[in-house]
This record gives C-alpha cells, structure tokens and sequence, in this order.
C-alpha cells in the first residue's frame, strides 16, 4: 500500500498577519489532491487566527507549530508546551529543524525528548533531521544522520508509538541556499533512514513517511517526488507563494503513478 503523500511548508520567521492571512485564505480555497496531507508551519504568534481560517472554511490544510517545549507546564519564560498546543486543537508540530539545532543548541537527545512528549500529547511531530556540508564531504552523512534518528529510536523503541512520525530529511546545506539534493543523493539518504526503522519493527520502517526538505520548490519537486523512498517534502520559502499549491501535486502523480 503506497504511504499518504505530505507536503510541509515552513514559513520560518517570515510575514505578518495581513501577508499570511491573504496567503492563507488562498490555500483554503484551493483543492487539496486526494491522498496528500497539506501542512503549514506558520510563526507561533499567528498559529491561532490563521488555524480559524482554515477551520471556517473546512480546508483540509492543517497546521503545525514550529517547536515546543517537552515540560507541560513552570517556568520556561518564552516557551509553548505540546500540551499547550494540543489545548489549542493544533495537530502539528516541527521538531529538530537545523536552525533550532545550530542557533539554539537543540540536542539530538532534547529533540528526542520533544518527540516523546509530542507521541504523548497526540500532537504529530515531523522530526527533522540532515547533515551540514563539512559533514557531508567528510563522509559523515550516515553517522550524522542515524545518530541523529538513534535518538528518537531510544526513547520510541515500540512501534505505536511511531504511527503519527513523519521524518524530514533536511540536508542542511540545501536549506535556503538554492542548493538542492540530486534524487539519487536523497533517495539514498532516504534508504538509510527506512533501513534504520527496522530496528523498532518491520511496520515502521514500511509505513513511516520520509519526507525530503532542502530548496523544494516547483521545479525540482517533480523529479524528487518519483524515488521510491520520497514520500513529500517540508518547504521553506516557496511555501510563502501562492504557487505552493502546485507542489501539492507532486504527491497526487506520485500515488498515481504507482
């Protein structure tokens, strides 16, 4: 059985209210492909208001926070919970971006931790991870990359816990760089990652989605979109056009086609 298509876009620490409304207003109108999840990441101060349009016109585009906090609730001055957001009916969240991970020192073992607490709060987490470019040419891809997924692995060693995971593999050096991964190098990365999910069962590593994210945009996903172990994309800056749309369909060709 083909895996649900996803499609992500993060808007980053991008636009305002009256930007992101009209933007958003436009992806609650547009038709959603059967078989494709549609999800946005808008900044945290807009989660609510743009969450209402979509719920007021019944869009099926849902929507995610860009990272949470793991502890429920106490002194974290400047922090949102999973709890919290599960309070406010928000179904997504990002965990493990790069930039968390590189300007705000997020840990593979922290991120783990906010996975955890996310299977536990019901809200879906879309695990982030991706190597920088040193690591790459230092032949470090894999040992960054499952190191990073090991992580996760130890603290979700049963496979329930894994049915609302979806993992974005992000090249760090193919994010916002115009850089983007050939096919063969993402599928291969891909491969890996499926690969190291059969350590928590044969289920998880057949059924978790793998996303790729790094420059997609609606010339290149085309081509992304046919390795077998490609299963959406999490986009940056193309997701803040009203063209974003067409690469939703990316994913309605590929379950087509297969």
């Amino acid at each position: 059985m083909p895996r649900e298509f996803v499609v992500g876009g993060n808007f980053k620490m991008n636009g305002t209210l009256s930007s992101l409304t009209s933007l958003v207003q436009g992806f609650a109108q547009a038709t959603v492909p059967p078989s494709v999840e549609v999800v946005i990441a808008p900044p945290s101060i807009y989660l609510l208001p743009l969450h209402q349009i979509l719920s007021s016109a019944k869009s099926p585009v849902q929507i995610a926070a860009q990272n949470a906090y793991n502890i429920p609730s106490g002194a974290f001055t400047g922090e949102v919970s999973l709890k919290m957001l599960k309070d406010n009916e928000i179904p997504w969240v990002i965990l493990g971006h790069s930039e968390r991970r590189q300007y705000f020192h997020e840990t593979s073992e922290l991120v783990a931790q906010r996975v955890q607490s996310a299977i536990k709060e019901r809200v879906k987490p879309i695990l982030c991870i991706g190597e920088t470019l040193e690591e790459r040419e230092a032949n470090k891809t894999a040992d960054v990359v499952l190191g990073q997924l090991q992580a996760v692995i130890d603290l979700l060693p049963k496979e329930e816990d894994w049915k609302s995971v979806v993992i974005a593999y992000e090249p760090v050096w193919a994010i916002g760089t115009g850089k983007v991964a050939t096919p063969e190098q993402a599928q291969e990365v891909h491969a890996l990652i499926r690969n190291a999910l059969g350590k928590v069962g044969e289920k998880v590593k057949e059924e978790t989605r793998i996303i790729y994210g790094g420059s997609v945009n609606n010339d290149n996903c085309a081509k992304l979109r046919q390795k077998e172990d490609i299963d959406g994309f999490l986009v940056g800056g193309a997701s803040l056009k009203p063209d974003f749309t067409g690469i939703w369909y990316a994913g309605q060709e590929k379950l087509t086609r297969l």
